[in-house]
């Protein structure tokens, strides 16, 4: 094997680690967005701890 190769198995954990950051890259904005969402109604511009607890729980819902 040269130097330019990689073995299967680090390339495989490369690739689970890189599809696990992007699933959870998915589902932070989609808290996010349900947060901002929970703060615009309540009248405020700032998003609060509790207003991402909530979005957390809707969005682990579905």
């Amino acid at each position: 094997m040269t130097d330019l190769e990689l073995a299967v198995a680090p390339m495989h954990r490369l690739c689970k680690k890189k599809e696990l950051a992007k699933a959870l890259e998915g589902i932070g904005i989609k808290i996010a967005k349900e947060a901002l969402d929970f703060a615009m109604h309540a009248g405020r511009k700032t998003v609060k701890a509790e207003d991402i607890e909530i979005a957390t729980k809707k969005v682990m819902e579905k």
